[in-house]
């Protein structure tokens, strides 16, 4: 019993670790430049999602929350390229 409660737990174990590996694969490299969006506050106002390509000028309506062209723009990109990961965001 012993011996086969081990081996339950061993497998047990392994399917987890490859189910975290997996979790751990699709994540993005956190290093410099790879940022979601660029602010630009002065000299002229402008929000940029690098993921989209969409442009925003007014930047105060964006750091209030106002992030729906963005999302709008990704969500447009999802409909144009079905079946990409969306771990993206």
């Amino acid at each position: 019993m012993k011996i086969l409660r081990s081996r339950l737990y061993d497998r047990e174990m392994q399917r987890r670790q490859a189910e975290q590996a997996e979790r751990e694969g699709k994540k993005m490299d956190n290093s410099w430049g790879s940022q979601i969006r660029s602010y630009v506050l002065h000299p002229y106002r402008l929000v940029k999602d690098h993921r989209t390509g969409a442009e925003v000028g007014d930047s105060a309506r964006v750091l209030d929350g106002g992030i729906d062209p963005f999302i709008e723009a990704w969500l447009k990109g999802q409909m144009a390229a079905p079946g990409q990961d969306d771990l993206a965001l």
